[in-house]
C-alpha cells in the first residue's frame, strides 16, 4: 500500500497481486495511507486505485473461513475502520475502478465522494452468497448512494452489476472505454476529475464535504444547523478574503487560492 502524489493528487494504491484481496495488512496500509493523504498539505484530491486488472476483490475469504463468533468480534472494528479512514479524508476522493470491485472492494468504492468505472469493471456485494452480509459499510452507504430497494436487490442477490447499470443506478458517476490505454484510460479521468478540485479552496471544500456528509446522517433542522456553522468557520480563511476580493475586481472564478 502507497501514497504516489503529483501536482496536488495523491494515488492510494491497493497492491496485493493478484486480485487485491482486502487482508488485515492491507486494511491497515489503506488506514495509513488515508491519514498520510489528510495530513499532507501537498494533497488536494485523493484517487484510490487498484491497478491495470481488478479494483479489490473483496476481503480474503480462506482467512476468515475457520473464524468463530470472537474471532469475527475481534477483526469487525477493523473491517469498518479501513473504509471509514477512507470516508473521512476531507478532500475529494474518487475510486478508479478496473476489473472486479466486490465485496469490501466495492465498500472502498463507496467510501469515496465519487466513482469512474472501466467500460468492463464489474461491482457487486456478493457476502450473501457465503451466508453473510456486507460488513465494511455496504448495507449503510449502498443504500444511501443508490436507495434502499436497489440496494436490498444488490445485496440479496449478491449479483454482479456491469458499468452500464452501475451508472444507470447512480453506484458509479462515469464509465470510460478502456481503449488502447488500458487501465490508465480509467486513471487518466480519475486525475482529470480531481484537477478540478486540486488548487481550490481547500477549507471551504473541506466544510463543505463535512456538511454533506455529516448532514446526511441527522434530520433537516440539524443538517442546517451544520451547514450554519460550518459557513462561518470559512469566514477565518484567507481563501475566503481572496476569492471575495478577486470577485469584486476581477468577475467570477478568476481567484487564485493558497489553501489557507
Amino acid at each position: 500500500m502507497r501514497l504516489e502524489v503529483e501536482d496536488g493528487i495523491g494515488v492510494i494504491r491497493l497492491d496485493r497481486p493478484p486480485m487485491n484481496a482486502l487482508d488485515a495488512d492491507v486494511q491497515r496500509g489503506i488506514i495509513a495511507a488515508a491519514e498520510e493523504a489528510t495530513e499532507r498539505k501537498d494533497v488536494s484530491a485523493v484517487i484510490v486505485y487498484g491497478g491495470e486488472k481488478v479494483f479489490a476483490a473483496g476481503v480474503d475469504i480462506k482467512q476468515m473461513a475457520d473464524w468463530s463468533y470472537t474471532d469475527m468480534v475481534d477483526h469487525s472494528q477493523l473491517f469498518q475502520d479501513f473504509t471509514r479512514a477512507l470516508a473521512r479524508i476531507p478532500k475529494p476522493t474518487v475510486a478508479a475502478i478496473t476489473g472486479y470491485a466486490l465485496g469490501g472492494g466495492c465498500e472502498v468504492t463507496l467510501a469515496c465522494d465519487f466513482r469512474i468505472t472501466a467500460s468492463n469493471a464489474k461491482l457487486g456485494q456478493p457476502e450473501v452468497l457465503l451466508g453473510v452480509i456486507p460488513g465494511a459499510g455496504g448495507t449503510q452507504r449502498l443504500a444511501r448512494l443508490v436507495g434502499p430497494a436497489k440496494a436490498k436487490d444488490l445485496i440479496f442477490t449478491g449479483r454482479f452489476v456491469d458499468a452500464d447499470e452501475a451508472l444507470a443506478i447512480g453506484l458509479v458517476d462515469a464509465v470510460v472505454d478502456p481503449g488502447e490505454r488500458g487501465s490508465e484510460a480509467v486513471l487518466a479521468a480519475a486525475k482529470d476529475m480531481m484537477k478540478k478540485y486540486a488548487g481550490g479552496p481547500a477549507y471551504a471544500i473541506r466544510a463543505a464535504k463535512e456538511a454533506i456528509d455529516s448532514g446526511l446522517e441527522v434530520d433537516l433542522q440539524s443538517g442546517l444547523e451544520i451547514e450554519r456553522l460550518l459557513f462561518a468557520s470559512v469566514f477565518a480563511t484567507k481563501d475566503r478574503d481572496a476569492g471575495m476580493r478577486s470577485f469584486i475586481e476581477n468577475g467570477p472564478g478568476k481567484a487564485t487560492f493558497e489553501g489557507a
